[in-house]
């Protein structure tokens, strides 16, 4: 079995831009633009940028929301063959799912509030097993007990809960099929910071239990800290900088990088915060041939401009930089 469980090479996802004549598109949004990464088994693996970096996106595209416009995403499951998620048709993607699974950000706006817990949960036990009646409940009521939910809630609406539980709903939700791998899209952002917390302790309990592997999509980078093993940094479609947690934080090697972790809010009145670039992003299509941070990078030289930057190995980090392990 492939300690390798999610293989991400040259993904693409580019939207038209209309506006020409007859509505032909004029250009395109370049919402991930060559994404290459790799997922090992077991592993919480961090996916980090400001809005519009193209994180989301390419979380849908991981679990075939949206079909990439090119590249391949290669899914290694535990006793079934190795499996190109950009080619699957709809048959194929309905067996995927049983070992991919998502939660998403709004935990109110997930749930379906005309269901009770009971169908909410267990939908896809009734589909993928055939599970009826007591055999639905007992199985439903096991699920709610390992996200900290009792099991006298089963017939009890969405908007009967609090943020947190129904986060917790959409945890059980989750792990109904016995999936491999969660893609957790802004997870906790919606919640109140102590309830983040239990939240993440949860998921890293269950992750002991199931040997779960996370995809964890975030902006907040204490919480990814807290949580991550390896974090990938996205602006503007492109992953920038990826680097294992220690790494990361301890010596960031892109400026981008540099400039989120100085805008976290430090605690301590007494310590300066270094200055942040403050540019404006661009937004819609990418232009240019050069870098893409250039236009907000302080050490941007006439190279950041005009040339692609190349991918660079330093201390064990992939950078996208031109002057990668000399900043």
């Amino acid at each position: 079995m492939s300690e390798t469980i999610l293989s991400v090479d040259g993904l693409n996802m580019h939207f038209p831009i209309g506006g020409g004549f007859f509505g032909k598109p004029v250009d395109v949004v370049r919402a991930v633009d060559n994404v290459s990464f790799s997922v090992r088994r077991r592993e919480t693996f961090g996916i980090v940028g400001e809005s519009g970096s193209g994180k989301t996106t390419l979380g849908r595209c991981l679990m075939r929301v949206l079909t990439p416009s090119s590249g391949r995403m290669m899914l290694n499951r535990r006793n079934r063959p190795e499996t190109n998620l950009a080619d699957c048709g709809k048959a194929e993607l309905r067996d995927v799912w049983k070992d991919m699974r998502m939660v998403f950000q709004d935990p109110q706006a997930s749930l379906n509030p005309r269901l009770r817990v009971l169908d909410i949960v267990g939908q896809s036990l009734q589909k993928t097993e055939g599970l009826r009646g007591r055999e639905l409940a007992d199985r439903v009521s096991g699920l709610l007990r390992k996200v900290g939910l009792r099991p006298e809630f089963l017939m009890r609406y969405p908007n009967a809960f609090s943020g947190g539980q129904r986060q917790r709903l959409g945890i059980a939700r989750a792990l109904a099929t016995n999936p491999e791998l969660i893609i957790a899209d802004e997870a906790v952002s919606a919640l109140d910071v102590s309830i983040q917390a239990q939240i993440l302790n949860l998921m890293q309990d269950l992750q002991d239990q199931y040997d779960l592997t996370y995809i964890f999509i975030a902006h907040d980078l204490a919480v990814v800290e807290h949580i991550c093993d390896r974090i990938a940094v996205m602006y503007l479609g492109q992953i920038v900088e990826l680097a294992d947690r220690q790494e990361l934080f301890s010596r960031p090697k892109h400026p981008y990088t540099r400039a989120l972790l100085d805008a976290v809010p430090v605690p301590d009145p007494r310590r300066r915060r270094r200055k942040v670039q403050q540019v404006k992003a661009p937004v819609g299509a990418v232009t240019g041939t050069g870098c893409r941070f250039a236009s907000r990078c302080p050490q941007a030289g006439d190279i950041c401009r005009n040339t692609p930057p190349p991918v660079r190995q330093v201390n064990g980090a992939n950078v996208l930089c031109h002057f990668a392990g000399q900043i």
